[in-house]
């Protein structure tokens, strides 16, 4: 098979700018592009989050509907998590039914929060075994300039943190916030010209292979940890990643609890 022109050169070019300790943005190579959150910003959802990571932009909403608890769970609601991208946020992504990576990229973020326990669907219970709520977290890319997963799990659990349940609306009580324990965070490193770097751009994606994803709750706790195409990791550089991971989200988890309604 042909090796496609383009991203051959790319690699080059990746290639010789990590031998100089340098990328193609001139960041270093573990640091982030800027953030931008903004919350409540869709009036049709009970809790929404929008965030840009350098001309990576996403959307995050939150809607609630009742339903009946599974028999071998009949106190426990349920929470589901949901990826779209379309055509228009970026020239690799085509029209039609989800592709293998939104449905991946909406598990990753899914899992995060779930083995986090950061929601405990046991408080989602109104009625044992006949009602309870369950949680759909809808994420929606704008612009694709790389690094999708940590935008899109950003804006997730700042989505989530100012959530309202709408019981006066279903008529099973008073509205309240969304009970959400902990801020899980995750961390994406991709393998760009033979080493990690931290928040890869688009072209870096393209030209790259292997990349980890890192899911970290607020004690440092690895919830999820995702690894994605081909490729291995020695040791010593899982752990360089790992401790950047833990300092990174610390700081964006101090983002988001930062945040004002």
């Amino acid at each position: 098979m042909a090796i496609p022109i383009v991203p051959s050169l790319l690699r080059e070019s990746l290639s010789a700018l990590a031998a100089e300790d340098s990328r193609l943005d001139g960041r270093e190579q573990y640091k982030g592009r800027d953030i931008e959150i903004e919350v409540n910003c869709l009036e049709n959802a009970e809790g929404s989050c929008r965030v840009r990571m350098g001309d990576t932009i996403v959307l995050a909403g939150v809607k609630f509907q009742i339903m009946t608890p599974y028999p071998d769970r009949p106190t426990q609601g349920g929470l589901m998590t949901s990826a779209e991208i379309r055509p228009v946020c970026g020239p690799n992504w085509e029209p039609g039914p989800p592709s293998e990576a939104s449905i991946e990229m909406g598990r990753v973020v899914d899992r995060g929060i779930r083995e986090s326990g950061c929601i405990d669907t046991n408080e989602l219970c109104i009625l044992p075994g006949e009602k309870a709520w369950q949680v759909i977290l809808d994420l929606f890319a704008i612009s694709d300039d790389g690094n999708l997963f940590d935008a899109f799990a950003l804006a997730a659990i700042a989505a989530l943190r100012t959530a309202i349940v709408p019981a006066e609306r279903f008529d099973v009580g008073e509205d309240y916030p969304l009970p959400v324990k902990g801020t899980p965070t995750m961390c994406s490193f991709h393998k760009v010209g033979g080493r990690y770097v931290y928040d890869a751009t688009k072209r870096e994606e393209l030209g790259g292979d292997e990349r980890i994803h890192i899911t970290l709750g607020d004690e440092g706790h690895v919830h999820s940890l995702q690894k994605g195409l081909r490729g291995v990791f020695t040791a010593k550089e899982f752990d360089e990643i790992m401790s950047i991971a833990q300092s990174r989200c610390v700081d964006l988890r101090n983002i988001v609890s930062n945040l004002e309604g």
